[in-house]
């Protein structure tokens, strides 16, 4: 797998986790937590994926779908919808 540059991880890392933060209230470090460990942010890292087309807005909704679903493919952003 060859991985995104960090700069572009650290970006969307940050942006996500003010949104999570801010809807979920959780705190910064149980936010980033809670994103570094998802498959979102695993498919974010992975370059071959091509995450970067969306913006953080759009995989932060990607991310929820994985929570509420279990399955980030359920976003309307991967299904194409």
């Amino acid at each position: 797998m060859k991985r995104l540059e960090p700069e572009v991880i650290d970006y969307y890392n940050g942006e996500i986790v003010k949104m999570i933060v801010e809807k979920y209230g959780y705190s910064p470090m149980d936010a980033l937590r809670a994103f570094t460990d998802s498959r979102t942010h695993e498919m974010l890292e992975n370059e071959a994926c091509g995450m970067t087309v969306f913006g953080a807005g759009a995989i932060f909704e990607i991310w929820e779908a994985e929570k509420i679903t279990g399955n980030p493919q359920n976003s309307i952003y991967i299904r194409g919808e």
